[in-house]
């Protein structure tokens, strides 16, 4: 396993945490904010151990991964690993005297295996390149929820 960069963005939200929570925690509605992920499907209520199936796109390339949640701490944190590259991704609220901090990481704590290389290499422009992407898409995605959580 070769190892790949964390990922992390975060954004100052005017609401507080469980309002933010309840956006992000709902993982039908990723599609709402992520550029690769059209559908999200949990089977079966939320919660530590439940199995994601997710539907990704990027351009032509199309992809399904399998997900387990591997942390469900309700309104503070929410996380999945990715079964098929062993990334984890994480939304973490916190509060502040304005209302919440949010964060989102990409981790991946035992590196991603060669045919997830492969995979990123041949169809998504290279790790580098995809990370750089799916970063971009991390900022835009935390200012569509901040959108979507704010009042008015």
């Amino acid at each position: 396993m070769e190892p790949v960069r964390t990922l992390q963005v975060s954004v100052e939200v005017a609401a507080p945490p469980p309002r933010v929570w309840e956006v992000v925690s709902d993982v039908r509605r990723t599609s709402e904010w992520s550029p690769e992920c059209r559908r999200v499907v949990p089977l079966g209520q939320v919660k530590e151990g439940t199995l994601l199936l997710g539907m990704n796109r990027r351009e032509a390339v199309r992809w399904v991964t399998v997900s387990r949640v591997v942390r469900h701490a309700p309104p503070h944190e929410i996380s999945w690993r990715v079964m098929t590259n062993g990334s984890v991704w994480t939304y973490r609220t916190e509060s502040t005297t304005t209302g919440t901090l949010l964060v989102q990481t990409r981790a991946t704590p035992h590196g991603i295996g060669a045919f997830a290389r492969g995979f990123t290499r041949i169809l998504l422009g290279g790790q580098q390149a995809h990370d750089d992407e799916l970063e971009a898409g991390m900022r835009d995605g935390l200012q569509r929820i901040k959108q979507l959580a704010e009042p008015g």
